[in-house]
């Protein structure tokens, strides 16, 4: 599909009108960006959903768990910069398939691990994986939708985050009490038999093979997203989304250990079940928050919508983490979820509208993952603090950070109805 607004897309309706008016080729391309999400956030989350068990089993104390954490946002962040630059010169659907087979096969290999270091070398290549999947997925989306449902179709796409979450709380649930932590890793496997789909069915999107053809003789750069104008768009949506990652995982990453850890040892003491279930709900809220963030975007701007997303979510985080109470926990939970994972949908459109196609998957990577050097802070710093102040206390620092992330918004321009530039 090229970047011309259509006017069957303009005139259906209905809610999801806008997806049957799509042509085949950028449905087949949201369900393989979206598919491909959701199991990188299955494989990734299946890490934290074991924390409690895998600890102990190892010998790791919350220190060590939160820099092996780090240690995979580090190597995501290489993953994403690579992935973005062989995306814009050998394709988006090559890229994606390379990243589900690398963060599928070193999932599994987590639960051959020993020791703490084998564990570490498997979570760092897991990492180059997971990084490389959203730079190809968002730019294969991005330019296979029209513009005034861009945002839509980039929310549909997060949201299977959601799933992949969820998914990985369901796995814990089944097999962590049966078979083990190793068992739960050899699950993550899977995903990567999804890549045949995606080499079958997926095409490459119109306006990348029409820019390879008029930029062949000179490609694209990873140096252009720092020329002129774009380098102060580049370093602010860079921070912008450093300050937004820095928070997420800071606070999801240590949620299952914080709800199932003794009160002894600073958690609210629920069984791996009932930690899986309050882990499980949290995700309805996060998908209708990423869903519902597409639809806003494309209806009031990027700007405002993030805005409020980001500030609303500084304030329940701090609500969540000043209770122990697990009815109240299973209330809030979705309500969190919502506001402070919501905005992400929101990234894949604003990149992709600032961007040019010959360097859009390499901005995206940058600006995406290179946020995730900064964020690998995180885990080790909510982990350090949790055993000198308890986990609140250490959660609670993530509603700084998206207080950071919505001032940053001051200098990044609104983008919403901006056609793609070849």
């Amino acid at each position: 599909m090229n970047e011309t607004t259509t006017t069957a897309g303009t005139a259906a309706a209905g809610l999801f009108g806008w997806w049957r008016v799509a042509p085949p080729e950028a449905r087949r391309a949201l369900v393989a960006g979206g598919m491909g999400w959701m199991l990188d956030a299955f494989d990734v989350m299946l890490y934290s959903m074991v924390l409690s068990s895998l600890m102990p089993a190892l010998g790791m104390s919350a220190t060590t768990a939160g820099e092996l954490a780090s240690l995979t946002l580090v190597a995501s962040a290489v993953g994403g910069i690579f992935f973005g630059v062989f995306a814009d010169r050998y394709g988006r659907t090559r890229a994606l398939m390379a990243s589900i087979l690398i963060y599928s096969i070193f999932t599994a290999a987590c639960g051959l691990a020993q020791n703490v270091l084998q564990l570490a070398v498997f979570r760092v290549l897991l990492g180059l994986g997971m990084g490389g999947e959203w730079a190809s997925g968002a730019a294969l989306v991005s330019e296979t939708w029209p513009t005034e449902h861009r945002g839509k179709a980039l929310g549909l796409m997060q949201s299977a985050w959601a799933i992949g979450f969820a998914a990985a709380a369901v796995v814990n649930a089944l097999v962590l009490p049966r078979w083990g932590w190793r068992a739960v890793f050899f699950v993550g496997i899977l995903p990567a038999f999804f890549t045949l789909w995606i080499q079958s069915r997926v095409e490459e999107p119109a306006i990348w093979r029409a820019a390879q053809k008029i930029h062949h003789a000179a490609r694209g750069r990873f140096t252009d997203i720092f020329r002129g104008s774009l380098l102060r768009l580049t370093v602010a949506v860079t921070l912008m989304n450093a300050f937004t990652m820095f928070a997420w995982w800071g606070f999801n990453l240590w949620l299952p250990g914080y709800l199932s850890l003794p009160a002894t040892e600073g958690g609210v003491g629920l069984s791996v079940t009932a930690m899986s279930v309050l882990i499980f709900v949290m995700q309805i809220g996060m998908w209708f928050g990423y869903v519902t963030f597409g639809y806003i975007s494309d209806a009031v701007g990027r700007r405002r919508t993030y805005v409020v997303y980001l500030l609303t979510a500084a304030v329940l985080i701090l609500a969540y983490t000043a209770t122990t109470h697990a009815w109240l926990l299973l209330v809030l939970g979705p309500i969190v979820a919502f506001f402070a994972t919501g905005y992400f949908s929101g990234f894949g459109a604003v990149t992709a509208e600032i961007y040019p196609t010959d360097i859009r998957a390499t901005a995206q990577g940058f600006t995406y993952n290179i946020g995730r050097v900064a964020s690998a802070v995180a885990p080790f710093a909510v982990g350090s603090l949790a055993e000198t102040h308890g986990f609140a206390a250490a959660l609670s620092i993530s509603a700084a950070a998206f207080v950071l992330a919505a001032v940053m918004w001051a200098f990044i321009p609104e983008t919403r109805g901006k056609a793609l530039e070849v």
